[in-house]
Parts: C-alpha cells; structure tokens; sequence
C-alpha cells in the first residue's frame, strides 16, 4: 500500500516540507515532536508526542510504528538509543553515525579537523567559565553551545571578561543537559555558503551554493546561485564530499563554509553541518527542481536523483513574529504575493519573539532582485494577535 513507512523525528517546518515530499511519493509518515500539532504533523498519517530525548519513548514509537526509515530532522535527539537502534536492524538517515557527530559541534568539528583534515577556524572546547576565559584562539571569539539550532545561545567576545558572559548565554540557551560550549576563533569572512550535498548509491551529488545572510546566528535571508570562485567552489565540493563519504549513508547534507579572502588567497573553511534539508536550502523550494526536500527523500530511498534542474536566481526571506500569542492572525498575504512572490507559512501553533512563522520565496532576474523581491514580501505579511 505504501512505499515506505517514515518515523520524523521532530516536525517544524524542514519535517514538513520533507513529509509533504515523501506523500507525494506514496510514503506513510509518521511525525515526533515533543509537542502536539507541530507543522509535519498537520500532513502527516500518524503523530507522536514525547521528547526526542526521551530514549525510551523513542524506543517505543520506533517498536509501535516500525518504520522502514528513521529519519531526525533536529538537533536534540537521544544518539545514543538512535546507535542501539541501528544495531538492531533499524535504518536511521543517514547514518546513526552521521546523527551522532553533527548533532553535537564538538563531535563534528573534531571529526573535520582530525580525522579529515578539512579547513577550519581555531577553537577549543569549554566546560566552564574559566576554561572559556582561558580559551586561546584569539579575540574576538565566537562563542556557542555545542548542542543548539538557529543561533541559540551564540554570541561575540571582544574580552576576556565577555568570553565569561558568553558562556553563560550559551549554556542558558543550550539544547539538552550538556554545559559545554565551543569557543572558535572570528573569521574576518567575505560571505558564507551552505553547499547542499547529497550522498546517493549513484555518487555524490550538488546543488548551486546557497548564499545567506543571519542575525544573531539566524538566517534570515538565503539566495541561490552565489556567485564565487570556481576554484574556491571546487575546494569546498572537494571538502563535502570528503566529510559526508565518511559519515557514511544516503541523504541531503547541509555543509556550512566561511570563505575568506581574496582572488588567489580566498578559501573555503569548514563550519558546520546538518545531515538532512537546511534552513537556508528552503530557496530550493522556487529556485531548483527538485528541491532539497525531494533530493533527501529520493537519496533515502535509493531513487535516481535525475538532473537538478535551477530556474534561475532565487531567493527567500523568513517571516518572524515579534512576540508570543496562542491566538494570532496573518494579513498582507495578498500584497506579499502581487509581485509574484510565494509564501509559505508553517502553521505553528503560537507565536515566540523571533520564531520563524514562514518563508518568502522569489524569483528574479538576478540575485539582487530575487532578494529585494523576497525581503519586500516577507515584510508584507503581518503577524496580528487577536487577543
């Protein structure tokens, strides 16, 4: 009846447009999260509702639902129970050892670093505040949890007594119940990309580099193609393919770069990376076809990825709230779209200061464009609360 059965584990907004993807193709989904009608929930078959931390609650929504692939599109997940599942038979996406090393940054950066040799900023790791004012990379310095997501907790040091105050930000902002940051030397940038690579039974595969731009360790906007060096391109192509080869498994990764410098001395350092669809690919949703949601799913299932065709300059531009409400209304969507723009919106259920609520899209003649078009939408829709 169903092609394939598929557990999320957590269900904002990349889970649905991943479950979205995965109906179309005739795939049963069950969605996680650890609260109720999260955004893949609402066009999923079935839900389940515990903490992803919760090894054993996971256990039994795997052992209840038997899924043919388990698949985490978060970062706070129990590894742990995800590595003892997989042992017994269970496929997790793309690899329990993938899941284990990028969840946390101390595991992915090291594993970069030492294992693969990739380019990377200096950094040290912090279990406290006098090993994070200790910390010798250089000021300023980044400082973040080695477990958050959309820029939680990271902040900018520019002394020694800040370095204090931004290990207490981090660890206030963390995901799960390690006190532990990293603290990495400030990469004076030219621009920073995410290159989507997906890891199929074909080969290796990419889409154009993204663009982006954040606030706060947030993106905000994301654009495709970015424009860069062909050698520079090349370096980074040859860094992710290197780091997701040994990860090992199929799917969509979202490998990070800082490039730095100019001409013959720019460079593609190593950032980070997510081993499934990420935040800034959501441009791909207008910009190519398919999309990075439909390349995870076909990598998973061990489908042909075909050519990835793009449509031109593209960009996206997030819809924010500006504060809590459980009782909220949108306008403007009507005038956010009269230029031709795409709006998506998640459907969560409230509101938070700064909680992305949705994502314009926009095409143009050029990236320039696309972006003035995707911002002017964005800024068109209004968050109301009715309370």
């Amino acid at each position: 009846m169903y092609l394939a059965t598929l557990m999320l584990l957590g269900s904002g907004e990349l889970g649905r447009e991943f479950a979205i993807a995965a109906k179309r193709l005739g795939c049963r989904v069950i969605a996680c999260d650890r609260y109720d009608d999260a955004p893949a929930m609402q066009v999923s078959d079935a839900r389940e509702v515990f903490s992803m931390l919760d090894g054993a609650a996971l256990r039994r929504a795997v052992e209840k639902h038997r899924p043919d692939h388990i698949v985490p599109e978060i970062e706070a997940i129990d590894t742990d129970m995800l590595a003892t599942l997989e042992s017994e038979g269970w496929h997790v996406v793309p690899s329990a050892k993938a899941v284990q090393l990028t969840m946390n940054r101390d595991g992915i950066r090291d594993f970069a670093a030492h294992k693969l040799g990739l380019i990377t900023s200096r950094y040290i790791f912090a279990e406290s505040r006098e090993q994070a004012i200790a910390a010798d990379v250089g000021l300023p310095a980044v400082v973040k949890p080695v477990m958050s997501s959309s820029g939680k907790g990271q902040s900018v040091a520019r002394t020694e007594a800040e370095l204090g105050t931004a290990f207490d930000y981090a660890v206030a902002n963390m995901r799960g119940d390690r006190p532990r940051v990293i603290v990495e030397e400030f990469i004076d940038f030219d621009y920073e990309i995410t290159l989507l690579t997906v890891a199929t039974r074909d080969g290796v595969r990419f889409c154009a580099p993204i663009g982006h731009h954040q606030e706060s360790g947030d993106y905000r906007t994301s654009w495709q193609p970015a424009e860069m060096d062909a050698g520079v391109l090349k370096s980074a192509e040859e860094q992710a393919e290197k780091v997701v080869t040994a990860l090992g498994g199929y799917g969509l990764f979202g490998v990070e770069f800082f490039i730095a410098g100019q001409g013959d001395q720019a460079r593609a350092i190593f950032s980070e990376l997510s081993p499934r669809p990420h935040d800034t690919g959501m441009v791909t949703l207008i910009g190519q076809s398919p999309n990075e949601f439909e390349l995870h799913l076909r990598a998973i299932l061990g489908l042909p990825i075909g050519e990835i065709a793009s449509a031109g300059a593209a960009a996206s531009a997030v819809i924010l709230a500006e504060r809590e409400s459980h009782n909220f209304d949108y306008e403007g969507i009507a005038e956010a779209m009269r230029d031709g723009a795409d709006i998506r919106l998640f459907a969560k259920p409230e509101t938070l200061p700064k909680r992305r609520m949705g994502v314009a899209l926009a095409l143009g003649s050029d990236v320039d464009e696309a972006r003035q078009r995707a911002i002017a939408a964005a800024g068109a829709v209004r968050i109301t609360d009715l309370d």
